[in-house]
């Protein structure tokens, strides 16, 4: 059949051209002409195979709603489509075209120069961090195409060349999603090929935007802050200091909300380490300077003349507590971050433990004799689970993640090999923003207790112990996340209780092994005191130090661990091959719960 058909207005509009004469062949579907409404245009097609038989429009005409455009007389034709290029393959389009050569210049590979200097230091580039950091294919960049803010002073191309990202990539992805369906993290990373890592204006920005979508997902933060601090080069920003800028108040306010991760290799001064320092943990490479001041700075205050290898080596800030896990290099530091992540991602499928029978020779019979409580803490938990953090800062407890039958949990420890366990201040301030760390993000707690107390003396009190002593009550008080105490010799007087949360009956479960003693106070000093005019009116000095020794023993058995549980001090004594699963059989009846904590104490 043959006839007329009409190509007709698709809406009220306004003709911008008619692509087609009369007697032109035309191919159904094929576009004759174009419309436009509301600086929108709409493509008209062909009704029909055939030939032009009237045009009743021209260029710039206003029509209605399906006005007659053209006229068609079916018949056959024989032509090729006006979108194909005559070999069958679609051209490529100018606009993605333009994309990916913007893209191609976000890539390592488009500055070779810099790239290779990094390289020639043994370090990993920013992009190869990340790469290595998050599941392959899974990250998805914010930010990428801004550049540095200094139009005034360089060519736009030479800034998309040469300062891409504005020298910080951020970004959503996934890491162990292997291992957990809720793997989910934000990933920032400073870039010191570009400017040498400094903040600027666009990078401010893009952290701010970032940092945002984190605390709306509550997802775990890891941020790479090597680099300068601030920027003085940039020329485009509207402000005169930046002091409202809201970088540092977003990062900060993340603290308790969700985990996060610094890590540091190189150089990290001024503005970067102050994100760094507002991190739930700092992972430091061993050749990285953290300080709050770069060399510019300290020689712009007239305090000298300093190389950065001087300014806050990791010798000095794993010893005074600043970095809480020292690694060898970036490949290790990026192991170390998707490790402490895990513990915050859920609970491991599959495990193995350690044969608990090992656990009743931690302790010697000897009760004077030392041990070593990791050994304690590494037979608890499943096998390859421990993170220990701050290793050499407040020494007298241990402080790590691990796991119990897959489920993460918190673990403090008294280390009688540093002051027979005594709790002196810094080990009370390590103790107990552990703690804080574990109730803000929902681990469980296991407290192994064997310390003599609080540190005591004149000098001791000099570090301002009370008050240090006193927040790791308060925060023990203020655990939401389950506790349980297990004491494996020692549990005397404010320092054991400490060890509880402030009491055993203030734990889900408060357990001694068979060489546990509960006192007061250290037992011969309790004896020495206690008894000193009954024993000074001995005059015989053997018969003296016999009733001594007699009454030293004597408290000894009122302080063991079994006689405290027939008093109901204590909930029970163990077998220390129990230890695990009487853990384990307490969190399992536990709620999981975290706390409401507005912050993370920093120290």
């Amino acid at each position: 059949m043959s006839g007329l058909y009409a190509a007709i207005a698709p809406t009220d509009c306004t003709v911008v051209v008619v692509n087609v004469a009369v007697g032109d062949d035309v191919r159904a579907g094929s576009t004759v002409a174009i419309v436009e409404m509301m600086k929108i245009e709409h493509l008209v097609n062909a009704p029909v195979d055939g030939r032009v038989d009237s045009v009743a429009v021209d260029a710039g005409q206003v029509l209605a709603k399906g006005q007659v455009i053209l006229e068609v007389l079916q018949g056959a034709v024989a032509m090729a489509r006006p979108d194909d290029d005559g070999d069958g393959s679609a051209q490529e389009r100018v606009d993605l075209g333009e994309l990916y050569e913007r893209r191609a210049l976000l890539a390592d590979d488009a500055r070779p120069e810099a790239i290779a200097k990094i390289h020639s230091r043994g370090r990993r580039t920013a992009r190869e961090n990340v790469a290595d950091l998050v599941d392959p294919g899974s990250f998805d960049e914010y930010g990428g195409f801004m550049y540095a803010a200094q139009r005034r002073r360089r060519d736009v191309e030479d800034l998309m060349a040469n300062t891409p990202g504005d020298g910080i990539i951020g970004g959503l992805a996934r890491i162990n999603g292997d291992l957990f369906d809720n793997a989910a993290c934000a990933v920032m990373s400073y870039d010191y090929t570009v400017l040498a890592g400094t903040q600027g204006f666009r990078g401010h920005e893009k952290k701010d935007r970032l940092l945002e979508v984190v605390d709306r997902l509550e997802c775990p933060l890891i941020l790479f802050a090597e680099g300068g601090g601030g920027r003085p080069g940039d020329t485009d920003q509207p402000w005169i200091a930046g002091l409202h800028l809201m970088s540092f108040a977003w990062m900060a306010r993340l603290s308790g909300k969700v985990p996060s991760i610094a890590i540091v290799s190189g150089r990290c001064f001024a503005g970067n380490a102050a994100l760094a320092a507002v991190a739930d943990v700092i992972i430091a490479t061993e050749d990285a300077n953290l300080g709050m001041a770069g060399p510019a700075m300290i020689e712009g205050g007239g305090l000298g003349i300093f190389a950065p290898e001087d300014i806050g080596p990791v010798d000095v800030q794993t010893e005074n507590g600043v970095i809480d896990i020292l690694v060898s290099d970036d490949a290790a530091a990026v192991a170390a971050a998707k490790r402490y992540v895990s513990y915050f991602q859920g609970t491991m499928g599959s495990w193995e433990s350690h044969d608990q029978t090992g656990m009743r020779d931690v302790v010697p019979e000897n009760r004077k004799r030392i041990y070593d409580v990791r050994r304690a803490v590494e037979l608890l938990s499943d096998i390859d689970s421990v993170t220990e953090l701050r290793p050499t800062f407040g020494c007298s407890i241990v402080t790590a993640l691990a796991r119990i039958e897959g489920r993460p949990v918190g673990i403090i420890a008294n280390d009688p090999g540093h002051l027979g366990g005594a709790i002196d201040s810094d080990s009370a301030d390590k103790a107990a923003r552990f703690m804080q760390l574990c109730d803000a993000h929902g681990l469980a707690l296991v407290s192994l207790c064997d310390t003599p107390g609080f540190m005591v003396g004149p000098e001791a009190e000099k570090t301002a112990q009370v008050r240090h002593f006193g927040r790791m009550f308060v925060t023990g008080a203020s655990l939401e996340v389950p506790l349980v105490t297990i004491i494996l010799r020692k549990a005397v007087g404010l320092g054991a209780m400490a060890m509880a949360g402030g009491s055993f009956h203030g734990t889900l479960l408060s357990a001694a092994w068979p060489t546990g003693e509960l006192s007061g106070m250290g037992i011969e000093g309790a004896v020495t005191l206690g008894a000193r005019r009954q024993l000074e009116a001995i005059d015989d000095p053997g018969e003296r130090s016999a009733a001594y020794d007699e009454k030293v023993a004597a408290m000894y058995e009122w302080s063991k661990a079994l006689n405290g549980a027939s008093h109901g001090e204590i909930d029970d004594v163990i077998d220390p091959s129990e230890t695990r699963s009487r853990i384990a059989n307490i969190l399992r009846a536990a709620p999981r719960s975290k706390g409401t904590r507005s912050m993370v104490d920093t120290w």
